[in-house]
């Protein structure tokens, strides 16, 4: 059989490899490739910008070593502005997928007023303004319209990711988890260059921390947008004190 060919009572969209060998359902993938070019470091949204006050709490002991890496982000994902962003993610596809502009207009509007800094808010603002604007040139959608009929502020960058995500089909569950991930990944980077960590501890502590993310995103997606927020108070504090650390790296 040749590769490419359907496998027979398994549907057109399962393939064999070379070796014969069971492939994923061609449309599970194909939910993949937006993800993995969205969220990647070479999307125009300037996330290598931005530490999420993660630089204060380098130069003040908070994150040093591997161990201190892994408990700062893995709070973060767990109690978070990257929790919260991922329930407003949730929140923003579900409105998109189900075209109710109400519903939209209120996640959008109160993700753009949850940032508890004004960096914090520049961060997911700018981030949501590129991430939409680079989304609508090279990907475009009718649903990616909807934001702008709902909401006539700026979208923070999780309703921005939702709003394509939903309006390109992507399934929720993946997009929350490769959110997730990715902002983990950006942390880490981020750490790698401050701290400075290794190559190889940057990559223990986003192992360790990429096991932790499906849960994390099913709590995410069962969170009612009346219940999001987030109890990681030192790094508001962080994000707040970057505002006037005296030597900086990063833009938050």
């Amino acid at each position: 059989m040749a590769i490419g060919a359907p496998v027979p009572g398994m549907g057109d969209s399962t393939v064999l490899s070379e070796g014969g060998t069971c492939l994923e359902p061609a449309g599970a993938a194909a939910h993949l490739v937006p993800l993995l070019v969205w969220l990647s470091p070479a999307y125009p949204v300037g996330a290598f910008a931005y530490s999420h006050g993660l630089e204060w709490a380098v130069e003040t002991g908070d994150i040093r070593d591997l161990a201190s890496l892994e408990g700062w982000v893995g709070d973060l994902l767990e109690q978070g502005g990257p929790f919260t962003d991922a329930v407003f993610l949730a929140h923003a596809w579900r409105a998109v997928a189900a075209r109710d502009n109400a519903a939209l207009r209120e996640v959008a509007e109160l993700a753009a007023a949850f940032a508890p800094s004004r960096e914090r808010q520049m961060e997911t603002l700018n981030q949501g303004d590129a991430f939409l604007a680079a989304t609508r040139v090279a990907w475009p959608a009718p649903d990616l319209d909807l934001i702008a009929e709902a909401w006539e502020g700026r979208a923070a960058y999780p309703v921005a990711v939702g709003v394509s995500a939903a309006a390109h089909g992507v399934p929720l569950g993946v997009t929350l988890g490769a959110f997730l991930t990715a902002v983990a990944a950006n942390l880490v980077s981020a750490a790698v260059r401050l701290v400075p960590l290794g190559q190889t501890d940057g990559n223990r502590a986003l192992a360790a921390l990429s096991r932790r993310v499906h849960a994390i995103a099913e709590r995410a997606a069962a969170r009612p947008l009346a219940a999001a927020g987030g109890a990681a108070l030192r790094s508001d504090i962080a994000a707040m004190r970057h505002e006037t650390q005296y030597t900086r790296l990063f833009r938050s």
